[in-house]
């Protein structure tokens, strides 16, 4: 007898009270793929269902926060376990707050034609199963941080930190700055990676975090732009659904050389040098590909800046910051 835990559920949230909603279609049927066979392949599903390969946004921000919080004057310092558990508390803090937003938004990929492919909608996974994935993850993420101790701060901050990430997947029911609730949500990386090896907060961290804040807000509203007609119909906000596509635009530039500015004064705050702007150099030719290959007009490559450039930018940061750190630091 197959498991409740693999088996999609035909049990569909409620649709919110708006009164768009009645000419929405209907959630697409459960039945639509074929349920995982066993544990394993629930799991790839999962796996899936989050796009665990986008942890490349987020990740090289810790991993440089962690790395600018080792380098001291006489070297690097820090344990083993402290950056392992960073790793650790990376992946499973963002898988279990992207498993819940498909949970949470999952009636609305399924009427949106965009995400109406994606697993809880077409059954491909169940939602006790995805249930199941968030807590466990939730727990992982929490039971990682004692990894830090003695210091405390990591673990006596975890809660608070899951109820933002968390939050997030309810902001857009009530403000149109979403965008930067998830700005803030990955923004918090490279300031936690440094309470983590520190125990205290600098300017410094929080200045990545604020290079964050605005990139990914930024690139949240250029990808936002794909769903504009969508958001209005159904009542969600944002900004490309409260502006138009073409505002929305603007904001996102505006947003991404304001991340440009918190990069040159992290660069001056934590004594980096021409291998660090070098790469900031680069970092706004990408932007500018970025913007150039997204327009008003046209919005068909956005799956193009929205990861491919993106990752150049993550991970090229981390790179120019590490040989700087190693080389001139």
């Amino acid at each position: 007898m197959s498991s409740p835990i693999f088996e999609p559920s035909n049990r569909l949230p409620s649709p919110p009270d708006h009164p768009v909603h009645a000419s929405l279609s209907p959630v697409g049927s459960p039945s639509a793929a074929d349920p995982p066979a066993n544990l394993w392949q629930a799991t790839r599903r999962a796996l899936e269902m989050i796009k665990f390969s986008h942890t490349l946004f987020a990740l090289p921000f810790a991993l440089l926060g962690a790395a600018l919080a080792a380098k001291g004057p006489d070297g690097w310092r820090g344990r083993p376990q402290d950056f392992v558990g960073i790793l650790i508390c990376m992946a499973t803090a963002r898988s279990a707050a992207m498993a819940f937003n498909r949970l949470v938004d999952r009636r609305y990929d399924a009427a949106n034609p965009r995400t109406a492919n994606r697993h809880l909608a077409t059954g491909a996974l169940s939602v006790n199963f995805a249930r199941l994935f968030a807590l466990t993850n939730t727990g992982l993420f929490i039971a990682a941080t004692s990894l830090f101790l003695p210091n405390w701060l990591p673990l006596a901050l975890s809660v608070p930190v899951l109820l933002w990430l968390l939050g997030y997947s309810y902001a857009k029911r009530f403000t149109s700055l979403a965008h930067y609730w998830l700005g803030l949500a990955l923004g918090m990386a490279p300031l936690a990676a440094w309470i983590a090896l520190r125990g205290d907060v600098a300017w410094t961290p929080v200045i990545l975090s604020a290079v964050v804040l605005f990139w990914v807000g930024g690139f949240d509203i250029i990808y936002a732009c794909q769903d504009v007609d969508f958001d209005r119909a159904v009542g969600l906000r944002s900004i490309p659904a409260r502006l138009g596509v073409s505002r929305a635009l603007w904001v996102a530039r505006m947003s991404h050389a304001l991340m440009l500015v918190c990069l040159l004064i992290l660069g001056q705050a934590a004594g980096l040098g021409w291998i660090y702007h070098l790469g900031v150099a680069v970092v706004a030719l990408v932007l500018l590909a970025e913007h150039l290959v997204v327009r008003s007009d046209d919005l068909a490559r956005i799956n193009l800046a929205f990861f491919q450039l993106n990752v150049v930018i993550s991970v090229g940061l981390l790179m120019v910051g590490l040989l700087d750190l190693t080389f001139l630091g």
